[in-house]
């Protein structure tokens, strides 16, 4: 879905949401887009440089994780849905070292999931879905990927 064509407070919630925790502030996500299943957000590398000069390998696990949380967030609330959503386990892959500001895809595993996912909580009042982000860099490579299992538990 298009940001454009909802409201901007799910999106405004979510970046509150990020700024309101200390450790992920830190970190100055902002988020770049959200469409069609796909939550890009964007950091800079001087908030997130180790000592050798490119991107803390910590940071990108932390985006693409936040990343991906977000992802469920604003799904479950473009639904008017409120859950608590934790991540249940991840694997991580780094691939490439990143020299340039930080720049995280998320997207479902399976676009089919995204349907379960409002289904089982509303049903069941929890549900589990997986989640994939990469961090991406400018010349169109891939410098690390992201698998996690999220589980939301609706709240009341």
């Amino acid at each position: 879905m298009d940001m454009t064509s909802i409201s901007a407070s799910p999106l405004d919630g979510l970046a509150a949401h990020y700024l309101a925790m200390p450790p992920v502030a830190a970190l100055q996500p902002a988020i770049d887009h959200w469409q069609d299943g796909h939550l890009c957000l964007r950091a800079p590398l001087a908030a997130n440089v180790n000592d050798k000069g490119c991107a803390f390998g910590g940071s990108l696990a932390s985006l693409m994780t936040l990343a991906s949380w977000g992802l469920v967030y604003l799904e479950l609330a473009q639904q008017g849905i409120e859950a608590d959503i934790f991540v249940a386990d991840s694997r991580v892959r780094y691939l490439k070292p990143v020299f340039e500001d930080l720049q995280v895809d998320a997207c479902f595993d399976d676009a089919g999931e995204r349907v379960a996912l409002l289904d089982a909580l509303r049903r069941q009042g929890r549900a589990s879905i997986r989640l994939q982000a990469r961090t991406l860099l400018a010349d169109g490579g891939v410098a690390a990927t992201f698998v996690g299992r999220y589980v939301a538990i609706a709240r009341g």
